[in-house]
């Protein structure tokens, strides 16, 4: 599937145009249009147009035959995240589907995360999440990260690790979980290149120099069986399939082997018309050479959870070598190729299959909501996947005859958890093949197992947690735990946080009130308070946390109330000579009021007299709640105690100018026609905001307003005042006081 030449937008569509009607063809240009043009001027690492990477991921689905919207939105699945475009311009541009499509492989931004690893698994949650409602966003995101690793010689060398390493772990796990083995090779051969380079050319050198003798040996082997399908009548395809190269790199680590010791380079694959043709051939290379012993896998009878079938046989083929031949039907081998994307092709504008046709065959892709469900945060999620998804699988049976798939490893309360929680926390033993066997027995493929229960059983052992290996049964073992201990959790949660709060000097009885309580439970997601104190109780969350929450309020008060003591001090013990009242602190109006070199005491404007630049003004500290700034004439002020006063002033000039300020003045004239359009007419010529007008008129036809306006300090508040005196028929205008 690799492609050393980029395809072209054309070439992409006249490849979709062999399966597509003209509607469906239609819609795959406009959206690759409407990609080209969001994509302007825009370029990757490697110094090409950005375009040519939707191109291509388009083309990778095209190859794999996906339906318009899933095409579609392979040249669109860059455009929200990297253009201004946005979720609801495609919905609106296309449809909610090709929207949605987008959305699923689309990263997530705006948000601030503790590392890139943190960012990186709530990105794949979100994708895996998407890809449980709909399984074509993982294959767009397959496409994406195929051409990426393609491209990957233009980016940075550990940046090149990075992903490399995260194709290995997730992306060609789940190529090969969907079935999709023309991705899974090349995304793990390609990723292998970038993280051992040394032992990939070296087996890329190895191959070359054994290729010749490989295709002799093949031709043999396929003249051979030729000769009997001919006598049989069948009519079959016979090919040779090297081994890839992380297959081999993979069996020399892990069976510590040099390249010369490994004889199953090849494998032969016949593909014939119908089963009953398959167990024919396999009676043919059974009978023509020896097969080897525990090397026979029947996967048309027991088809694999990503839906491959085939049969697996090795034997000892010309000159002794092993000879592994893999024999399927050619609907077997399109799904072998291509996986859960055989099931998306389009063929003449028509759906082959459905999704509801395949999706019970995916048992563990309707399990990933319920792993988000059970894990407690992104990294604990992806964990999880990696554990149970991606790790090799054994099968087994019930008394009855179904069958579950298990990670390699499993025990059998792993297989009592996958079948039921009751089942799984009433365990008292297991039997195997109708032995009884121990909890910790490791399970291998065709075990009959019957899980013992008993409705006397008190539940499972902590011990437990050791034995199994799927996160699906360690999850619901914890939970059992913690709703056994939750009434124990709840108390000691609650002593620890009533410890944590007398520490920070405040008294528990007054913090911890049932409306506190109440509020907090609801911004950390718990449904009551006592869930709140059982996490504290088993370590979820910390006693420190909760009891920062609860007295965060309290705390800020006491700051403020400490630096307001502080500046009252201050106040109290000045100098009073001339040079020293001289020195008035500075106020500016930014967002808020600040006092300079005062930290971070709340300052603000007092309502009862709007003070603006200009006014001549005075201080006054409250008790917790800073500095309220008054106009020295404002009735209020005559009322304080003289000692809370303090001398401050407004900044500078230039800085007044950038603020604005309300102010309320009442203007008082005949009520002609005209005349309110007149007011409001010079006002916005002379400043920026009207923010309320309050107009009434008497008997004798005269009109009183009230107008709240914004300026910029008392001369600007002037101008404005004197050309509303200038006004026809406007008699008296007047500052008003709150």
């Amino acid at each position: 599937m690799a492609k050393e030449q980029n395809l072209t937008a054309e070439q992409v569509i006249d490849m979709a145009s062999h399966y597509m009607n003209q509607e469906h063809l239609a819609l795959v240009k406009k959206a690759y249009e409407f990609a080209r043009d969001s994509h302007k001027e825009q370029f990757r690492k490697s110094g090409e147009p950005y375009i040519i990477h939707p191109i291509q991921v388009a083309g990778i689905l095209v190859e794999l035959k996906m339906d318009p919207s899933t095409v579609a939105s392979g040249f669109l699945h860059d455009v929200v995240e990297d253009t201004p475009v946005t979720l609801a311009d495609l919905e609106e541009a296309f449809d909610s589907e090709v929207a949605m499509l987008v959305d699923g492989v689309t990263k997530l931004g705006k948000i601030k995360y503790k590392s890139h690893e943190e960012q990186q698994a709530e990105n794949h949650r979100k994708m895996f999440i998407a890809m449980a409602q709909d399984i074509r966003v993982i294959l767009i995101k397959l496409a994406d990260r195929l051409h990426n690793m393609r491209t990957l010689k233009h980016l940075p060398v550990e940046k090149q690790r990075r992903i490399a390493n995260e194709t290995l772990e997730i992306f060609a796990p789940l190529a090969h979980r969907l079935g999709i083995s023309r991705v899974k090779w090349e995304l793990e051969d390609t990723a292998l290149r970038y993280l051992n380079p040394q032992q990939y050319y070296r087996i890329v050198h190895l191959m070359k120099q054994k290729r010749d003798a490989r295709e002799r040996y093949l031709h043999d082997v396929i003249d051979g069986v030729n000769e009997n399908l001919d006598e049989l009548n069948i009519q079959a395809d016979i090919s040779g399939r090297p081994k890839h190269i992380y297959s081999i790199y993979r069996k020399m680590s892990e069976q510590n082997k040099q390249f010369n010791e490994i004889y199953d380079l090849l494998a032969v694959r016949i593909v014939v018309s119908s089963i009953k043709d398959c167990y024919a051939v396999l009676g043919i290379i059974h009978t023509r050479w020896k097969p080897m012993p525990g090397r026979f896998k029947d996967y048309i009878a027991m088809p694999k959870s990503n839906m491959y079938q085939s049969i697996h046989t090795t034997v000892i083929g010309p000159q002794g070598e092993p000879l592994e031949v893999q024999i399927r039907t050619h609907e077997m081998h399109q799904i072998a190729e291509y996986g859960v994307a055989a099931h998306w092709a389009y063929k003449e504008g028509k759906v082959v299959n459905s999704k509801t046709s395949f999706d019970n065959k995916l048992t563990w892709f309707r399990e990933i909501l319920e792993y988000q469900n059970e894990s407690d945060n992104a990294e604990e999620f992806m964990e999880s996947l990696k554990l149970d998804l991606f790790a090799d699988v054994v099968y087994v049976f019930t008394p009855k005859g179904d069958v579950y798939e298990l990670p390699n490893g499993s025990v059998p309360l792993d297989f009592a958890y996958r079948v039921h929680t009751e089942i799984g926390n009433k365990t008292i033993g297991a039997k195997i093949n109708g032995k009884i066997v121990t909890l910790d027995y490791k399970l291998k493929t065709g075990d009959i197992i019957d899980i013992l229960t008993s409705k006397h059983s008190y539940g499972p052992s902590r011990d437990w947690l050791k034995l199994v290996q799927t996160s699906q049964a360690r999850n619901k073992i914890k939970q059992f735990f913690k709703r056994q201990a939750k009434e124990e959790n709840v108390e000691k949660g609650r002593d620890l946080v009533e410890k944590e709060i007398r520490q920070l000097g405040f008294e528990t009885k007054k913090i911890m009130i049932p409306e506190n309580l109440r509020k907090l439970a609801d911004k950390l997601n718990f449904s009551h308070e006592d869930d709140l104190f059982a996490a504290v109780g088993y370590n979820g969350i910390t006693a420190l946390q909760v009891a920062n929450r609860l007295t965060e309020k309290l705390r800020k008060e006491r700051e403020l109330e400490a630096e307001t003591e502080k500046l009252l001090t201050q106040s109290e013990n000045k100098p009073s000579n001339s040079d020293a009242n001289n020195e008035k602190l500075k106020i500016k109006h930014n967002a808020g009021v600040v006092v300079q070199g005062v930290g971070n005491l709340l300052i603000r404007l007092s309502r009862c007299c709007n003070p603006v630049p200009g006014d001549a003004i005075v201080g006054y500290i409250t008790k917790g709640r800073g500095i309220s700034i008054h106009r020295q004439d404002c009735p209020n002020v005559q009322a304080i105690e003289a000692e809370r006063l303090i001398d401050v002033d407004w900044e500078d000039a230039d800085a007044q100018a950038k603020n604005d300020y309300n102010v309320d003045i009442e203007i008082y004239g005949y009520n002609r026609n005209g005349l309110l359009n007149d007011i409001l007419q010079v006002i916005n010529s002379l400043t920026s905001n009207i923010n309320g007008v309050n107009a009434k008129v008497d008997n004798n036809k005269m009109a009183t307003l009230v107008v709240t306006l914004q300026i910029h300090n008392i001369n600007h508040l002037q101008r404005v005042v004197d050309k509303i005196k200038q006004i026809p028929d406007v008699y008296t205008v007047r500052r008003l006081m709150n």
